[in-house]
C-alpha cells in the first residue's frame, strides 16, 4: 500500500498529537506543531523509501518540530529534560528502554570534547555544521569529532554487552558482559 497525507493522518494524528502534547506547555502549541509535521509529511512523502520506516519517519519528524519550538522559544525556557533524553517513542520495546540510562551514561563518562559533541546533534538535534559553528570547529573537524564520539560510545557498548539484532537492525536483546 502506497502511504498517502490522509492515510497517514487518518492512522497517526491522534498518537502524535499524544506525543506532541506530552513535550509542550498547551494544546494550541500542540495543534499548530502536529499541522507542521503533517506539512512536512504532504511535502516530503516521495522521500520515505521504506514505509515499514514511516511511524519512526513520522516521529523522528514530529520531535525536530518539538525541538524547532522550542529553538524559536529559547529566550522564553529552557528545554524540558524530556527532549535531553535520546529519541524515546512509545512504541519502543522494553529492552531499548532498559538500555537508554546506560548509554546516558556512557555518554556523560566520554571525554568532553566528545560528550558535548554528541549531546549537541544526537540530543539536542544541532546539525554537525550547526555544532562545528556553535563550537568553531571546521565542518570537517565538527564531523570528525561526532564520528570519534560515535565510535567510542559503539565501543563502550560492545564492552558492555552483547547485542542481538532483528532484519532490520532493531536490538531485540542484549546480555551483559559481567554484572
Amino acid at each position: 500500500m502506497i502511504a498517502t497525507t490522509e492515510t497517514i493522518w487518518e492512522s497517526f494524528h491522534g498518537r502524535l498529537r499524544q506525543f506532541i502534547l506530552r513535550r509542550v506547555p498547551d494544546e494550541q502549541n500542540a495543534e499548530d506543531i502536529l499541522q507542521e509535521v503533517f506539512l512536512k509529511v504532504h511535502l516530503h512523502i516521495d522521500a520515505l523509501r521504506d514505509e515499514q520506516r514511516l511511524e519512526s519517519w513520522l516521529y523522528q519528524i514530529a520531535r525536530n518540530a518539538i525541538a524547532d519550538y522550542y529553538r524559536s522559544r529559547r529566550k522564553e525556557s529552557d528545554l524540558p529534560d524530556t527532549l535531553l533524553l535520546p529519541a524515546v517513542e512509545d512504541t519502543l520495546d522494553d529492552v531499548v528502554r532498559e538500555l537508554i540510562p546506560c548509554v546516558r551514561a556512557m555518554v556523560d563518562s566520554l571525554p568532553d570534547d566528545y560528550r558535548q559533541a554528541l549531546i549537541l546533534t544526537e540530543y539536542e538535534g544541532l546539525t554537525q555544521k550547526e555544532m562545528g559553528e556553535q563550537l568553531g570547529l571546521s565542518c570537517s573537524g565538527a564531523k570528525s569529532r561526532v564520528q570519534r564520539a560515535r565510535e567510542k560510545l559503539k565501543d563502550m557498548l560492545l564492552t558492555c554487552c552483547h547485542f542481538e539484532f532483528d532484519h532490520f537492525g532493531s536490538i531485540i536483546d542484549y546480555q551483559p558482559h559481567c554484572c
